[in-house]
């Protein structure tokens, strides 16, 4: 059910005066918690050049070292969330049930890294920050609580417009991060003996694509993907998808 009239007025109308405030992260999560509970909401910011920034994650955020430090040293490039907002067309609101590659729940990211944060479901407003930069701020179902409903998710997008540009007026009075010099990272394995194929091949991979999966969007057979698949692991002495993130997570952190 739709919240309350007279109870969303008000607390928008709370959320609409701390605009600027410390206080308006708070105050839109009241309003976000009238349509359906959450646990918890954070944010990123992605510059133009592809690089991650902390945009919305309070300090005493549990579990940071993961949900924050860990993705913007390098595993935010294998979030389904960050190529959904690299185009220009990204919708306002997106959702992780529609946008997570068929094995991504089975990938050694989801395992190590998205399912090390505890979140089950997440569903992102996508920020116009102005020269390029990108903003997703979520909202996420941690533990063992339950899917969002396609009934609430249909609710968000109905009021995804106007909580954009709530948000949008809000975050862009904060400074955007100065260009780095620091290299970019790769959501592919930078191995010599790897061919452009072999790394876009890697990339769908380690973002939780199936063979039938990386066919379709590499338009391949999924025999010729595992055949690919044998000569990548083969050229990296690897026999497991696990020791193929491992490389990556390795290389996140030279490049770092």
């Amino acid at each position: 059910m739709p919240p309350p009239f007279q109870d969303w007025n008000r607390r928008l109308a709370d959320a609409v005066e701390s605009i600027g405030s410390p206080g308006f992260p708070a105050a839109l999560q009241v309003v976000l918690r009238l349509i359906a509970p959450f646990e918890m909401m954070n944010g990123f910011r992605y510059a133009p050049d592809g690089r991650a920034h902390d945009l919305h994650n309070p300090p005493d955020l549990i579990d940071r070292g993961i949900i924050v430090d860990q993705y913007l040293s390098g595993a935010y490039v294998l979030d389904p969330f960050y190529d959904a907002v690299r185009g220009s067309d990204a919708d306002c609101l997106i959702v992780m049930q529609d946008l997570a590659p068929d094995h991504f729940r089975q990938s050694e990211y989801y395992r190590v890294h998205y399912a090390a944060t505890t979140i089950r479901d997440e569903i992102g407003f996508v920020l116009d920050l102005g020269s390029g930069h990108v903003g997703v701020l979520s909202i996420s179902r941690l533990g063992t609580n339950p899917l969002f409903r396609r009934r609430q998710i249909e609710q968000f997008g109905d009021v995804a417009e106007l909580i954009c540009r709530l948000a949008e007026r809000h975050w862009r009075t904060v400074r955007p991060p100065s260009p780095s010099g620091e290299a970019l990272p790769s959501a592919a394995i930078a191995h010599p003996q790897l061919t452009p194929r072999e790394r876009e091949i890697v990339a769908l991979i380690l973002k939780g694509h199936s063979s039938l999966s990386i066919g379709a969007v590499l338009s391949l057979s999924p025999e010729t993907v595992k055949v690919h698949r044998r000569h990548i692991y083969a050229k990296l002495k690897i026999s497991s998808q696990g020791q193929l993130f491992r490389l990556f997570l390795a290389g996140q952190s030279s490049a770092a």
